[in-house]
Order: structure tokens, then sequence, then C-alpha cells
């Protein structure tokens, strides 16, 4: 028996520990703008991080600047992030992070959150990413009590805002790619099991059409119908989308008009686009401006494009091939057949790489139709994945496995 196996065994036991916090936490509904929800959520987590012994600081966010229904710019608060931090001189310092936040929150109040279904557990942000804290949670409380943590340091940030693109938690995404070695980050893995190597770039934009009000049956010829050239827009784009294959187009939600009457004189499409590379990136960029101008020149209307590419493309790069090759190999000693592959989602994960910090970041739970209703969790993942995350920090702080840290 290796003396790691002591560990390893303790985390399997404590299973049914790690499954009855998942399914409390995710009775706290979260959402992306719910600063109660998040709150409560922070507070839960401050308690069940305390006995980590790490420094905790619970930091406010500068509030997202986004663009509301009349086409102006307007300020969103967010949730607090929290950071804990141990160690932080030792020779060897890992970055752990995942959001606390999810995709639906309030909309679910007046329903159930979780629903079990033998070790199926269904509900809001169980895999993506309550499950994964759970298993970040737990496999540093494996680790602290070995006899190989005192040569390790690490740094955990849980955000409240990544499903909104971390507009307020990005600074302190690149504090810690500054002063840590690697990363580990706990989106969910894929439903397989396997990781995510290569990720897309992603950015959240709103299109601002403005043109003229009139009367829609005695003056209609003065008017600028804002919602007729707005489509026009959204015809372009997804053509432009059809035209370069590693480009994602998604618009999804479009406002404007009122009473059908009058020519309306606002509508606003907001999309999300994700690429390939950075010359993806630039062509989007160029098209973007060049429909500003183009439909700006037409008299009685302006087009303004808001927004930008908040996650960088994350290439696989040579550092984080090393990285995924290390977990894979950690994966096989547990009986994991873990392989990687690319994916169009994207991650904090993103914009660390960005930042030159190396990270694999579905080392989460296993689970499906994220984003969703129908979101599920493993359950039996949780155990599993927190001994894969155990077993390499262990190997780390025992010098078995060693990474780069200059």
């Amino acid at each position: 028996m290796h003396p790691y196996d002591l560990y390893l065994n303790a985390l399997s036991e404590r299973a049914s520990a790690m499954r009855d916090r998942v399914l409390d936490w995710v009775n706290v509904p979260s959402g992306s703008y719910d600063i109660a929800g998040l709150d409560r959520m922070a507070a839960k987590l401050k308690d069940a991080f305390a006995g980590l012994g790490g420094e905790c600081e619970e930091i406010a966010l500068e509030p997202q600047t986004a663009i509301d229904a009349r086409g102006e710019k307007a300020l969103l608060p967010l949730g607090k992030a929290l950071r804990f931090r141990k160690r932080p001189d030792a020779p060897i310092r890992v970055f752990l992070g995942i959001h606390y936040d999810v995709v639906y929150g309030d909309a679910q109040r007046a329903q159930p959150l979780a629903q079990r279904e033998g070790d199926l557990l269904r509900a809001s942000g169980a895999c993506d990413a309550k499950g994964g804290i759970a298993i970040l949670l737990h496999a540093l409380e494996a680790f602290e009590a070995s006899p190989w943590a005192e040569r390790v340091g690490w740094e955990i940030l849980l955000n409240p805002d990544e499903e909104i693109g971390s507009p307020g938690s990005l600074p302190l995404l690149k504090e810690a790619a500054a002063r840590n070695h690697f990363g580990l980050l706990y989106e969910p893995c894929l439903a397989d099991g396997n990781l995510v190597g290569a990720r897309k770039g992603s950015g959240n934009f709103a299109a601002v059409m403005r043109g003229r009000a009139s009367h829609a049956g005695r003056d209609p010829h003065l008017g600028r119908n804002a919602v007729h050239a707005l489509a026009e827009f959204v015809v372009a784009l997804d053509h432009l989308g059809r035209r370069y294959g590693g480009l994602t187009v998604n618009v999804g939600k479009i406002e404007g008009g009122g009473a059908l009457n009058r020519v309306p004189d606002l509508a606003i499409a907001r999309f999300n686009l994700r690429v390939r590379d950075g010359e993806d990136q630039r062509v989007v960029e160029g098209f973007l401006r060049a429909q500003a101008e183009e439909f700006s020149r037409r008299e009685g209307y302006v087009l303004s494009i808001h927004g930008n590419f908040t996650s960088p493309p994350k290439p696989l790069e040579a550092r984080g091939l090393a990285l995924l090759e290390a977990v894979a190999g950690f994966g096989r000693e547990l009986g994991m057949d873990l392989k990687w592959q690319p994916s169009g989602g994207v991650s904090d994960g993103n914009k660390l790489a960005a930042a030159g910090l190396p990270n694999v970041d579905t080392l989460g739970a296993r689970g499906g139709d994220i984003h969703s209703p129908d979101e599920w969790l493993d359950l039996n993942s949780l155990a599993e994945r927190a001994r894969l995350t155990a077993l390499l920090l262990m190997k780390a702080g025992s010098g078995e496995w060693a990474w780069p840290v200059s």
C-alpha cells in the first residue's frame, strides 16, 4: 500500500458527505445577478472552507457595465469574490478556482431546486459548478491532512460572475496568474469523464440600432424603422458565421419596438460570438466596425456596437499540454482513462492562460445538459474527481512529480 492511498481512501469514505454538501448548496439559488442569493451562497462557502486554515478575503467587485433596454450604459452590481490563500511563499504554488454563480437562479425559486434520481442529481448549478466546488474543497482537505502539504502553497478563487464572463473578477484572475505556477479549475468534465484541451474565445455584445419614430399610417416615409435595420444586421452577422467555419454566432435576445402604429426608433440585439484564434477575432472585430459605419451612413440611422471578447482563445500550447498529460497520467493510476478534446465553451482558464498561467480547467464533476433546466450531476463522480486532484497535489508536495516553477 502506498502512503498516498491512506488519504485517497479517506476521500472515497467521504463520498456521502460530499453528496450532502452539494445537495445543500444547490438549494441556494445563486444566479449571476441575484445578489441576495449569492450572498447566502458565499456565507455557506466561507463556513465550508474555513476548516482548511487559509487566510480568507471577501472581495467586492466593480459593477458590470451593460446596455439597458433604452440602449444606454448602466451599472449592474455583482456579488463578492472569495479568495483563500495558504503558504503563499511555498516553493510550489498552485491556483485553484471555480465560480459559484449559476445560469438559472431566480426563475426556479417557485419550484423545487433539486431532484435526486438515484445517483443522479438534477438541479441548476449541480454540475456547473457546485459539484466542482465540493471536489476542490474535499481534495484540499485530504491534501492538508497529508504529510506533503508544507511544500505546496495554494490560492483559491470562488467568483460570482463567471457565467457572465467574469467582468468583475478578471483583475483577481490576472493577479493569481502572476504569482502561481499552474492552475486547476473545476468546470465540469465532459459527460464521458474526459477533459477539455483547447478552447474557443468568446465575447458578449449588444448592437444598438437607432432610427426615427413616426406615425406608421400617416407619415411612414418620415420614419426610419430601427427593427427593420437591425434585422438586416442580424442576417449579415449570421452570414458571416456561415462563411467562417471557426466562428460561432448566437443571437440570444432582440428587443425593440412598441405600438404597432408607430415606426420604432430603437432596437437592440444581444449576441455571443466565439472564435478559434486571434485571426478569427480580428475578422469579426473588423466586420462589426464596418457594419456600424455602414448603417450609420444611412440618413436617420445610427448603429453602435458595445461589448468585447472577454475570454481570449485558449490554444493548447506546450505547457498546457504537459499539464494535461500529467493529469491523465495520475488518472491512469486511479483507473481513469482520461483523454481531451477541443471545446467551443470557455472558462476562466482562457483568461488565466492568456495571462501566462498553464491550467487544466475541467477537473470538476461529471454530468450534462449544463446551462439548461435539465442539468444533471453524476454524484459518483464527486469522490472520483477529488481523488484525482488530491493525488496530483500529494505528488507535487512529495517531489515525485516536479512541475517547472521558474
